[in-house]
């Protein structure tokens, strides 16, 4: 009766090329409960993933990436509907319109789930309760 409320982000795919950062995130979003549904460092396998039909909740990307760009992966990602959070150390402003927020690096892992649960907060029409530190939201998005 006055369980916490069903999170709608359980299914999350990881972009992320630098190695430690993406074993870390793995890790920790598991232990959190979230599925990772995928750990990707390029664009072209991120892609791929999202146009095979693979349920993912949310998207976590990385902008700069060694085959390309995350607005690339935050595109296809919108276009099917998934949800997208820029994990990145700077995001320009014509990648805003693609994304829920932008999560700045370096960040701490309870800032990451600060985040993911701003923007399921955000996404079920309420005001988020707690903003991390580094977390800049897009009214647009």
């Amino acid at each position: 009766m006055f369980g916490r409320r069903k999170r709608l982000l359980e299914r999350i795919l990881v972009v992320e090329d630098e190695p430690l950062v993406a074993f870390d995130n793995e890790y920790f979003l598991s232990e959190e409960s979230y599925v990772v549904v995928g750990t990707v460092d390029c664009v072209a396998e991120a892609v791929a993933i999202i146009a095979s039909g693979t349920p993912i909740d949310l998207v976590l990307t990385d902008i700069a990436l060694a085959d390309g760009n995350g607005v690339d992966v935050a595109r296809a990602a919108r276009d099917v509907g998934i949800h997208v959070l820029f994990v990145t150390g700077d995001c320009p402003a014509d990648a805003r319109p693609h994304a829920h927020g932008w999560l700045a690096k370096p960040y701490r892992q309870r800032d990451l789930a600060l985040a993911i649960r701003a923007i399921d907060e955000l996404i079920s029409g309420s005001e988020p309760s707690r903003l991390p530190d580094g977390l800049t939201l897009f009214v647009q998005a």
